[in-house]
């Protein structure tokens, strides 16, 4: 009985020994470390640029509405291609094409890429008024595929669109759920597309030099990747290993309380 009691008692401390995996170090787990009390410069806004691929809202009014209409019109039914079979979400507006420019009712094609916001409103505006199409136009225009993709040791990774065309990284990484305890902070990785070439940054949250960041804020289509750090690695490293002499231990646990309940009657 005793024997037996005492394997008993070993099993259990090999399963208890088990279940301990190395300690995370906390410092890694927070952000803004070291960060006291003060002011610190805003990091500044992005400009909103308009880009090729770009899909733009533009709404027209002025004193004659019957003859806006006609400049609204892309913004109020769906394009073909925008009901083609198989189509993911597409967003009806106008769009920028490969050569920068949208197809304007009766302007025709106009230069978009590369203008901000306020650039081609004023330019739309002059055109209109030039032309005398319309008396004093009033323009407002958004992007309405302005989004950015989170992806890595997020609560929930995926694609977050963006209506009002302005996000900072940590609005972002709010959004797709926080960093889990397992993701990187200190080695955060931003991709970037600027004139055809890939910008990469690895951002530290651990440090307060973020908040002033030229890339705080983030602009349309960049990707945020959150590496997980080496505790994640090695805990699914390590439960791949132990889990077969997890399940032994479980069964020698069995055997010896079957022994032991068998001993007793």
């Amino acid at each position: 009985m005793h024997k037996n009691w005492r394997y008993f008692k070993i099993g259990i401390h090999i399963l208890i020994s088990l279940t301990f995996f190395s300690c995370i170090d906390m410092k890694k787990t927070t952000y803004f470390n070291n960060l006291n009390d003060g002011e610190i410069k805003s990091a500044e806004t992005i400009a909103s640029v308009i880009h090729k691929n770009d899909i733009l809202s533009i709404s027209v009014s002025s004193l004659n509405p019957e003859a806006s209409s006609v400049f609204n019109a892309p913004n109020l039914h769906p394009t073909a291609s925008s009901l083609a079979v198989g189509s993911v979400s597409q967003l009806v507006g106008y769009l920028v094409n490969e050569n920068g420019v949208i197809q304007f009712p009766v302007l025709g094609n106009v230069h978009a890429d590369g203008l901000s916001i306020d650039e081609f409103s004023d330019s739309l505006t002059r055109m209109l008024s030039n032309k005398k199409l319309l008396i004093d136009p009033v323009i407002s225009i958004r992007r309405l595929n302005f989004r950015v993709t989170v992806l890595g040791e997020v609560g929930h990774p995926g694609v977050i669109p963006v209506p009002n065309e302005q996000i900072s990284i940590l609005e972002a990484l709010g959004l797709a759920g926080d960093l889990t305890i397992y993701g990187k902070r200190e080695n955060v990785l931003l991709i970037r597309e600027k004139e055809g070439e890939k910008i990469i940054r690895h951002i530290d949250l651990t440090s307060p030099d973020i908040l002033a960041s030229p890339f705080y804020y983030l602009k349309s289509n960049d990707v945020i990747y959150v590496e997980p750090n080496k505790n994640k690695v090695r805990s699914v490293s390590d439960s791949r290993q132990l889990l077969p002499i997890v399940f032994s231990a479980l069964s020698f646990l069995a055997i010896v309380a079957s022994l032991i309940i068998n001993k007793q009657l």
